[in-house]
């Protein structure tokens, strides 16, 4: 389908049809670049410039880019030593996750001012139900076009948004024209959508697996939808089913605002293997910063650290380690999960991703992440 840009589309049609069809208004906002684009704010020095959040060592990773610096190719979890070959201007500063955790909460109280059914996956990006909006709105356009207004305005950043009928295509629509862009899927037009897709744009499908399907002859959402069931779980195993339904642009996940969790964790899918120590430590304190955020947006207070590592050949080892009390603190937090990582090391083979995650929780309410979207959003 074509983009639609809500400057020249009348959005009323689009809201009314998913209405009476009984469908559901759902709203995804994602912030562009979230932390480089607060280090250009903070500094306008950076404005303009390639930007990069993390650390500038020789083995260091970089957590977050600017657009100017995706310009040369430069990525999250990318070495720092690899980005700066890529882009010699580079500019490394280190993270600040106190500053984005104060902008994040400025942005979610904007959406709560039009919704209570908001669910956050991380600091910088959020699902929000709008069927019944808070202020008698009744258009999901014009309200993701007020929020990005109010975003703004008030932190003086960007945010992109997808507006459409189900989680799935609301993600995939506040991608499509980033940065500061809005994309709306109308009631039957998923299918059509997603058809004409790659399907590396599709959630949980990363380069390996793009790979495969390549093999396979899928490329697009359309090659996708041709196969049957069978076919699927016979490649794809227990990813089968999803992939059924997300080449038809189905997806029946409701927006879950104060959802009990078991566990609060992040996970990072690497653009390159890395089997280097000290690379492995410092994306792992980054993990830790991020996913102890999560920790204290829950109010979660838990007794067991387990670090996941995922090797090149997809094997995957998890290690765990028990308090008799709750993980006092990030630096606690972290410290077990570096001593997991030591336990380790030295890798039998490079790894293509890694996890930290904090569980047998006590009375949490809902983390900022998503069980179907688990990936830090290091954006």
């Amino acid at each position: 389908m074509d983009e639609l840009d809500p400057a020249t589309e009348d959005s009323g049609d689009a809201d009314e049809g998913a209405e009476a069809s009984g469908l559901r208004k759902i709203i995804h906002v994602d912030m562009d670049a979230f932390f480089a684009s607060v280090e250009q704010r903070d500094e306008p020095a950076l404005r303009g410039l390639p930007v990069a959040v993390g650390g500038s060592a020789a083995r260091g990773v970089v957590a977050a880019a600017s657009y100017e610096a995706r310009r040369f190719g430069v990525r999250s979890a990318m070495p720092s030593a690899e980005a700066v070959r890529l882009c010699p201007d580079l500019v490394f500063r280190k993270p600040r996750f106190e500053v984005y955790r104060e902008v994040s909460h400025q942005i979610r109280a904007i959406f709560r001012h039009f919704t209570p059914h908001v669910e956050p996956l991380s600091l910088d990006e959020a699902y929000l139900d709008v069927t019944d909006d808070l202020r008698g709105i009744g258009s999901a356009t014009r309200i993701a076009q007020l929020i990005r207004e109010r975003i703004r305005a008030d932190t003086g950043l960007t945010a992109s948004a997808g507006v459409s009928y189900n989680k799935f295509l609301a993600k995939l629509a506040s991608d499509q024209n980033k940065p500061d862009g809005l994309c709306v899927i109308r009631p039957g037009e998923g299918a059509q959508f997603v058809a004409s897709l790659p399907v590396r744009r599709f959630h949980g499908v990363g380069p390996r697996s793009a790979e495969k399907m390549a093999a396979l002859g899928i490329r697009t959402g359309a090659d996708l939808r041709e196969l049957d069931i069978a076919f699927l779980r016979g490649h794809f195993g227990s990813m089968a089913d999803y992939l059924y339904r997300a080449a038809r642009g189905i997806d029946l996940r409701p927006v879950r605002a104060n959802r009990l969790r078991k566990s609060v964790g992040g996970e990072r899918t690497f653009g390159q293997d890395i089997s280097s120590g000290a690379a492995l430590r410092e994306t792992l304190s980054t993990i830790a910063g991020i996913v102890w955020d999560r920790i204290e947006s829950a109010q979660a207070k838990g007794r067991t650290v387990t670090l996941k590592l995922r090797f090149s050949d997809f094997a995957t080892r998890t290690r765990a380690r028990s308090l008799p009390r709750a993980v006092a603190s990030r630096a606690e937090f972290e410290a077990i999960g570096l001593a997991l990582l030591e336990e380790a090391l030295p890798l039998p083979q490079p790894l293509r991703l890694m996890g930290l995650t904090l569980s047998a929780l006590e009375g949490s309410r809902r983390p900022p992440v998503s069980p179907a979207d688990g990936q830090l959003a290091l954006l």
